[in-house]
């Protein structure tokens, strides 16, 4: 396992964390219980939770495996976790207000067994709710102990500039990291949300790494998956969104291309898909979502992968997402401050 600070931060975290999405739902309890273990085992430290995962129960067994194993391990421990949805489905209960926020946090320690979280994260940019109400609550949790770090997910471009601008303004807590999906099939970010989060110091915590399972190996373009997938074992599942990313060229060029480079370093498609975003630049870590022990075991393999330039390039040629000329083609790109990593 290799390790970088996340962010601009001192924080030392995995560069592959463990998503905690599936669990009290898709993953139960023991299998749970047992992939902690398994991360842990491989040098793994950054979890990340929401408040909303399994309604709470993600946090529920996250703080009874922290209490149950031992200290010299879960002391080394990056606990995250987010807030700003209702876990209950109340819509009022919801926002990030300074009222629900610090509910939200209140529960989310209850259920983690914990006085304070390493890093708490807005789970998305509330329209409703003045930012400077946000950041004040966030430097507050930061003052007062009960959180380490403050940061945000799902944030567009502006809206990380803007919150990063306010906190310097304000003299709160700084942002250091966002949460956004990111792969080779959902490069979008890299136009303005990248740029943004390098101008200051956020780094990136990469969910859907494996574009909700597309790059696992188990798609191919003349059938519908089967059997143990999540579309394969649900065919109702997704069905609308599978049908348009299924008609796009793009997409099966680039699980080609990956899956090329696999075997020629003999490795798995999943495994290199992670590799290949563990290795831009702004990323502190890649959030591996598994569902079981198996996925997971797979998935960490990739910390032992290494893409050379050339499997790097060919990679990001496949996968370059189409744009017009203007603002981000050839035409706009001395307008950008920093070239994309590579």
């Amino acid at each position: 396992m290799q390790y970088s600070t996340l962010g601009a931060s001192g924080c030392v975290v995995s560069r592959f964390g463990l998503g905690t999405m599936t669990f009290g739902g898709e993953t139960g309890e023991p299998e749970a219980l047992a992939q902690l273990d398994h991360f842990a085992e491989h040098g793994g430290t950054l979890i990340d939770c929401a408040d909303v995962y399994g309604a709470g129960a993600a946090e529920t067994i996250v703080g009874k495996w922290l209490a149950t194993r031992p200290s010299d391990l879960t002391d080394q421990m990056v606990v995250v976790t987010k807030g700003r949805f209702p876990a209950t489905g109340v819509f009022a209960a919801e926002g990030a207000s300074r009222r629900h926020l610090r509910r939200a946090l209140d529960a989310s320690l209850r259920r983690l067994g914990r006085d304070h979280v390493d890093m708490y994260m807005v789970h998305s940019w509330d329209p409703m709710t003045p930012l400077e109400e946000t950041l004040g609550f966030l430097d507050d949790a930061v003052r007062s102990g009960r959180v380490d770090y403050a940061g945000v997910s799902n944030y567009l471009g502006w809206q990380v500039q803007k919150a990063a601008d306010l906190a310097r303004r304000l003299g709160t807590a700084p942002l250091v990291a966002l949460q956004p999906s990111y792969s080779l099939l959902v490069r979008d970010i890299e136009w303005e949300i990248v740029p943004a989060c390098q101008e200051n110091g956020l780094g990136v915590l990469a969910w859907s790494p494996l574009g909700g399972g597309w790059l696992s190996g188990k798609y191919r373009p003349d059938a519908v998956p089967t059997g143990a997938t999540r579309l394969g074992e649900d065919p109702g599942r997704g069905i609308e969104a599978y049908a348009p990313r299924a008609a796009d060229p793009r997409v099966w060029r680039i699980l080609a291309e990956t899956q090329a480079v696999a075997d020629e370093i003999g490795a798995t498609m999943a495994q290199v898909a992670l590799a290949w975003v563990a290795a831009r630049e702004v990323v502190s870590s890649v959030l591996l979502g598994a569902r079981t022990l198996a996925q997971l075991t797979e998935n960490l393999g990739a910390a032992r992968v290494t893409l050379d330039y050339d499997h790097l390039r060919r990679l990001d040629e496949a996968s370059a997402p189409p744009v017009n000329d203007w603002p981000y083609g050839a035409a706009g790109r001395e307008q950008r401050s920093r070239a994309l990593p590579g």
